[in-house]
């Protein structure tokens, strides 16, 4: 455990930090500016927003309807997987759903 951590030590001391290339170097004059041109122009500026495409504050065309096109029929879908796996379940005799009537 010493060895190793002796190892380590040394490698830390030998092998300095790698430097970013984004922070400035100790050379005078020379600096490195971000830029990402997503929000930034090449002269460093930040850009307008981009425009939206539905800019006029409406909502979404047929957001219910597309909700029910996505739910109902995986709604359905996983109904009758529950279903076949229960009446596979019950024809294993894995588990099969008594009737207690206890309201005498």
């Amino acid at each position: 455990m010493a060895s190793a951590l002796g190892r380590l030590v040394r490698l830390s001391l030998l092998n300095p930090p790698c430097r970013s290339p984004l922070t400035p170097s100790s050379v005078p004059g020379n600096t490195v500016t971000a830029c990402r041109t997503a929000v930034c122009s090449s002269s460093g500026s930040m850009l307008p927003k981009p425009k939206k495409v539905c800019d006029t504050g409406e909502q979404t065309p047929f957001g219910l309807i597309r909700i029910a096109l996505v739910v109902v029929p995986f709604l359905y879908v996983g109904t009758q997987i529950s279903k076949n796996f229960a009446a596979l379940l019950e024809e294993h005799d894995i588990f099969v759903p008594e009737d207690d009537d206890d309201d005498d």
